[in-house]
């Protein structure tokens, strides 16, 4: 009986120091976002960046980074910025081990999985850090939305610096996409019909003008550079209705 315990108490020991590595580095994620306890994670290795926000894994799986959008890179043409976001994913994410946590989705409809992504040792989630460094817009796609607000947060902060997208370089590389100053007065010359206008009218990193109305599915995502009471206002502004 003796011995039967002391090799059950071996055996646990064993274990939980096989486990520490892992631990450690989860809890240190988890005090930054505490949102995450419970959730599923695994750790991989990134063999392929596809472009600022998709990878692929040594599984051969594919992950789509949640709530985040960078410009997009297709055969021939790239959206602008878009080759210098996938550039910075690469920097950081290639052949490197990656801690992906998941939310309410397991994949999206291409079969991607939908993953926040952390570094060993870097408390700092890399969908975050993309929107600080100005390198993503936010998109908030339900029910995968745990971090919505502060995904928001961290795009404003990204646009009041300037940074990446929203700096005067990519403004200029993206041609109709208006400068930080040339945003700035067409708020303040403009004056909405009512006192409290409901309707956001948002700028892109492309330069598009659109508009959305409560209740529709971007409204709580967008931030907002002018806000209108109508939609005739909005377009009368030269905003459009989002595509559907």
């Amino acid at each position: 009986m003796k011995l039967l315990s002391w090799i059950a108490a071996l055996v646990i020991t064993a274990g939980c120091a096989a486990e520490t590595p892992a631990s450690d580095d989860t809890a240190e994620i988890l005090a930054a976002y505490p949102e995450l306890q419970g959730k599923a994670h695994v750790r991989e290795i990134v063999t392929r960046i596809i472009d600022g926000d998709t990878f692929e894994l040594a599984s051969g799986h594919k992950v789509r980074l949640i709530g985040v959008n960078t410009p997009e890179i297709t055969k021939g043409k790239s959206e602008a910025y878009g080759e210098e976001a996938k550039q910075y994913a690469s920097d950081h994410l290639l052949d490197q081990e990656v801690i992906l946590f998941a939310d309410v989705s397991d994949t999206d409809r291409y079969g991607r999985l939908l993953r926040y992504v952390f570094l060993p040792g870097d408390p700092l989630m890399f969908n975050e850090r993309l929107l600080l460094e100005g390198y993503a817009n936010t998109m908030t796609v339900p029910p995968d939305v745990t971090f919505a607000e502060r995904f928001v947060a961290r795009e404003q902060e990204a646009r009041a610096a300037g940074a990446g997208l929203w700096s005067d370089a990519a403004a200029a590389s993206a041609g109709s996409a208006p400068k930080p100053q040339e945003t700035q007065d067409s708020v303040n010359s403009y004056e909405p019909s009512c006192e409290d206008p409901q309707i956001k009218g948002n700028i892109n990193s492309k330069g598009e003008r659109i508009y959305h109305e409560p209740g529709s599915r971007y409204y709580d995502a967008t931030i907002p550079e002018l806000m209108f009471c109508t939609a005739e206002e909005a377009e009368a502004a030269g905003f459009r209705a989002p595509k559907r």
